[in-house]
């Protein structure tokens, strides 16, 4: 972590495509053991902002500080390193779909780590009774449910006991019931785990659920960042607008 126990710091961090800036001297912090939103429109950064604490991009300027390494700074053997401390729940869950779900789930301790057999099985069976799909270890990937393939991903994120987990638009193609479902999960894991959560959603129920704090990101900035109340109050109109919506942008 950083020296002030901050996992996650956002240094003046810019991103450029060609002539679009996507994200414009963002500056952040994601408190240990809290869980952090970031809402927006379409098309301003949040996802690339995910891909930065990850370690997948790296910024034009600026630095990103994870667990007190600046990833601007590691080699890509370093970066790697970094990376197993963060689970990241993709929007469609991104299972294989040749191997089962235990399988699926086994993956990262079989890539990173030299556990025997019965224990990695044993590890990904926990998971799996984490998020309710004790009885699915050697079923297929398409015979689950969208609400249960979610599910079996966050299982794949936490494989490794993440410090934490990052997570793209939890609520993507899930009705509301199954999306709250997925939404108590990630509170649980956050709660009895400690595990620091940062958030990328559209879903405005969603974020008031998990979310401690909320950042709203507009152009590639940071407009506003707080919790539900403060943003519901917030002097800029698209900010009010997004939090009265169910499904902003």
């Amino acid at each position: 972590m950083t020296g002030d126990g901050v996992p996650i710091r956002l240094d003046h961090v810019s991103k450029r495509f060609g002539k679009l800036t996507v994200l414009d001297d963002v500056c952040l912090e994601m408190p240990r053991g809290r869980a952090t939103v970031v809402l927006g429109r379409s098309g301003t950064g949040k996802s690339v902002l995910l891909r930065h604490i990850v370690g997948l991009l790296a910024p034009d300027s600026g630095r990103v500080l994870v667990q007190g390494q600046d990833l601007t700074r590691l080699s890509a053997p370093a970066i790697a390193a970094v990376r197993r401390q963060v689970g990241f729940l993709f929007q469609n869950a991104a299972l294989f779909d040749s191997l089962t779900v235990g399988d699926n789930v086994a993956f990262p301790l079989r890539r990173h780590t030299r556990l025997p057999e019965p224990e990695i099985r044993a590890r990904a069976q926990d998971k799996l009774a984490l998020v309710g799909l004790a009885r699915d270890y050697e079923k297929m990937p398409a015979a689950l449910s969208g609400g249960m393939r979610k599910r079996a991903g966050l299982a794949r994120a936490m494989a490794l006991d993440p410090a934490i987990l990052l997570v793209d638009e939890p609520s993507a193609g899930l009705d509301p019931i199954t999306s709250e479902e997925i939404d108590d999960l990630l509170v649980r894991v956050k709660e009895e785990l400690g595990t620091t959560l940062v958030v990328v959603t559209h879903n405005i129920p969603s974020a008031r659920r998990i979310g401690d704090t909320l950042v709203f990101l507009y152009q590639g900035k940071v407009l506003e960042r707080g919790s539900a109340e403060q943003l519901e109050r917030s002097p800029h109109a698209i900010v009010r607008q997004f939090l009265a919506s169910e499904a902003g942008g």
